[in-house]
This record gives structure tokens, C-alpha cells and sequence, in this order.
């Protein structure tokens, strides 16, 4: 199992360090090395939260996702993503910003780290708000009950999580981008625009792919055989139990484009701290790459052995993190803040949600069993 779902992250890995081996000597695959190991425990929660939607889908998707989606996450966020933004920002042609890049590694970082204030807003905006949804959400079992119990009955207020979001963006603009360390000079708009823009995305993609999973549940209840429901069915989710039927059609591509721009949204504080080990872009797209492959095999196997049933608040503390690594993005807008703290808040936070699982589990007496009534369970944290 465990060589089925890691294989080709292993074998990726040993090309990849043996490439850079070749390419730059021992200093380059000792740094690729570090990179990898950066992206894995900066986005440890990010593959439990990938989990807890992968699951919903059914094979083919969960395949689209390892293939068309790693390539989306390897070349398109830690290679591509980089020089779309010199590009932009530099106002110049992707061909010109791709020669800078290779050949003035020096003004092509400080040009990315300029545009940091952007991507932090944009970033920790919509991380901010898939925090909000869940915490607001009312829930079978609860971890900080004495924090989940009281925001599940404030999260009935319609938009609440909007209002909150836009309010944490506007104290942000108005206090952390006024004389911001990257670039210098007022940010105040450029945070603004890019944190509405986060926001927007996550508004549009999200209620998209809502709406058609809604549609879908909806379809089944009836007894339907829409489009959706029809190649739904087509094929099981591979999640331990193997009885689940996977969402497939438009809901499952909406819901792979969530995916996919939560990825993207994770990578961001990954792509920049990048820049603090190297500048060299085909250094940091296989370091990150073979990162990425790992957390990308970590969410199959979760998702596989069926980990977020049997430890019911590990999804909890995969959205706390998500909340620490918004705010850290927000905080970044103006100050340094290094990603051995974002890294091991998150592992933190994952770590604990995980032990309060097994102690609950304990308790009940049937360790990693969660087949029975789900009735509100608190872990006493």
C-alpha cells in the first residue's frame, strides 16, 4: 500500500536529486534537497484539507488530480507562476521575462519579492475564508469545543464570513501595507484589489462547485439519473471502506478547480521563501516539485486508508492551520516572518488534533472506528 501510493515520489525524488546532482554539483542537490523538505512541512495541512475533498470523488478524478494536477502544481505553480508575475509586474513579455530570470537571477527575485504584498493578499484571503467557512459551520464532532460551540451558532448570520474577511482585509491594507519591507512605498490598493480579487475567486469557485455537489446530492435523494449521478456512479471512491460513490461530471470539475486553486494558495508562502535558499528557478521548480509529489501522495494515501474518518479532528487541525497560515500571509505584507514558525505551526496543530483523535478513539473504546451515530463529540481540549 504504502510503496503503491508513494512509488512514484520515491522514484521521482531519486531522478530528481540525481538531475541536480548532474546539473550543479553537490551544493545543487543539497539544495534541492532543502527545498523539498521546506515544501513537505509547509504544507503537511495542506494535504489533509486536499483529502477531505478528494474523497468525495470518484476514481477517475482522484487520478486527474495525481496526474493533470500535479503537473498544474510542479510546472505551473513553482515554475510558471513565478514568471508570471515578473511579467506582470515588470511589465514585460513572457519570453522577456523568462530571459531575466535565467540570466539576471538577482533583479528577477527582487522583482518577485516586490510583489509579495499582492500575493500575500490574494493568498491569505481566500486561505482566510475557507478557515471562516468551516469554523462557522455546524459539525457532528467538535475539537475546541469551547471555540467551535459558540462560532457554529454565530455562523447561521448570513455572509458572516464574508463581512469578516473583508474587515480583516481593510485593517490589513490600512495598517500593514502602508510602508511595506518588500518593494517599499504604500501597498495600500495593490493589497486591497488583490485581496478582493482572493476573495472573489474563492466566492466563484467554491459556490460553483457547491452548487453542483448540492445538485448532485439533490439528484440521488430523488432517485435521478442526471448526468452527474449516472457517472457518479460510474466508479467508487478508493477509501478504504470502497462504498462510497465519488462525485464525477461538473461537480467533480469544479470541485478539482477548488482543488487546484487551494494548492495554489498553499504553494504561494512556499515559492517566496524559496527565494531565501536560492534564485535559480529550475532549482526551486524540481525542489518544490518533488515536494509537491509528496503531499500529493500523502493525500491519495489519506484518503485510501480512510485516516480522516478514523481520526475524526484531524481535519480540524488541518483548518487551524489553514487560519495560522492566513495570518501569517497577512502579517508578511510588512514583516518577516520565517517558515520554520509557519512550518511548525501547522505540524503543531496537525500533531495535537491527531493525538485528541486517538485519545477519543480510546475512549470509545473502538480505535479508529467512527461507523457509529455521529453524535457531538468533544475531545475535551
Amino acid at each position: 500500500m504504502l510503496l503503491k501510493t508513494f512509488g512514484w515520489s520515491f522514484a521521482i525524488t531519486v531522478v530528481g536529486l540525481v538531475v541536480a546532482g548532474v546539473l550543479w554539483g553537490w551544493q545543487g542537490l543539497a539544495i534541492v534537497g532543502i527545498l523539498s523538505i521546506l515544501e513537505i512541512s509547509l504544507s503537511f495541512d495542506n494535504a489533509v484539507i486536499n483529502a477531505g475533498i478528494l474523497r468525495k470523488m470518484n476514481a477517475f478524478w482522484q487520478k486527474i488530480f495525481l496526474t493533470v494536477g500535479i503537473l498544474i502544481a510542479v510546472f505551473g505553480m513553482r515554475l510558471v507562476f513565478p514568471v508570471v508575475i515578473v511579467a506582470i509586474t515588470a511589465k514585460l513579455g513572457p519570453i522577456e521575462a523568462v530571459k531575466l530570470a535565467i540570466n539576471d537571477k538577482a533583479h528577477y527575485q527582487e522583482l518577485v519579492t516586490s510583489a509579495h504584498p499582492a500575493i500575500a493578499a490574494f493568498g491569505g484571503i481566500f486561505l482566510l475564508m475557507i478557515f471562516l467557512d468551516f469554523i462557522f459551520e455546524e459539525r457532528d464532532y467538535k475539537w475546541l469545543s469551547w471555540i467551535e460551540k459558540p462560532m457554529a451558532k454565530m455562523g447561521k448570520l448570513d455572509m458572516l464570513s464574508v463581512i469578516i474577511a473583508l474587515v480583516v482585509l481593510l485593517v490589513s491594507a490600512m495598517t500593514l501595507a502602508t510602508d511595506v519591507a518588500h518593494g517599499g512605498g504604500d501597498k495600500t490598493a495593490t493589497v486591497l484589489l488583490a485581496g478582493v480579487a482572493g476573495l472573489i475567486t474563492y466566492l466563484v469557485v467554491g459556490g460553483i462547485s457547491g452548487y453542483f455537489e448540492d445538485k448532485l446530492d439533490e439528484d440521488d435523494e430523488d432517485g435521478e439519473d442526471g448526468e452527474e449521478s449516472e457517472a457518479g456512479a460510474a466508479a467508487p471512491v478508493a477509501n478504504g471502506a470502497g462504498s462510497a460513490v465519488g462525485l464525477a461530471g461538473k461537480a467533480a470539475f469544479f470541485m478539482f478547480l477548488y482543488l487546484e486553486v487551494i494548492d495554489a494558495s498553499f504553494s504561494f508562502d512556499g515559492v517566496i521563501g524559496a527565494f531565501a535558499i536560492t534564485n535559480d528557478i529550475f532549482m526551486m521548480a524540481l525542489g518544490l516539485g518533488i515536494g509537491a509529489m509528496y503531499i500529493r501522495s500523502l493525500t491519495v494515501f489519506l484518503v485510501r486508508k480512510g485516516t480522516l474518518d478514523d481520526y475524526v479532528y484531524l481535519e480540524h487541525g488541518a483548518h487551524y492551520a489553514i487560519g495560522a497560515l492566513a495570518v501569517i500571509l497577512l502579517i508578511t505584507i510588512r514583516y518577516e516572518v520565517s517558515e520554520v514558525v509557519t512550518g511548525l505551526i501547522g505540524i503543531v496543530l496537525i500533531g495535537l488534533s491527531f493525538a485528541s483523535s486517538v485519545v477519543r478513539n480510546r475512549r470509545e473504546g473502538k480505535p479508529g472506528d467512527t461507523s457509529g451515530t455521529k453524535a457531538e463529540v468533544t475531545s475535551g481540549v
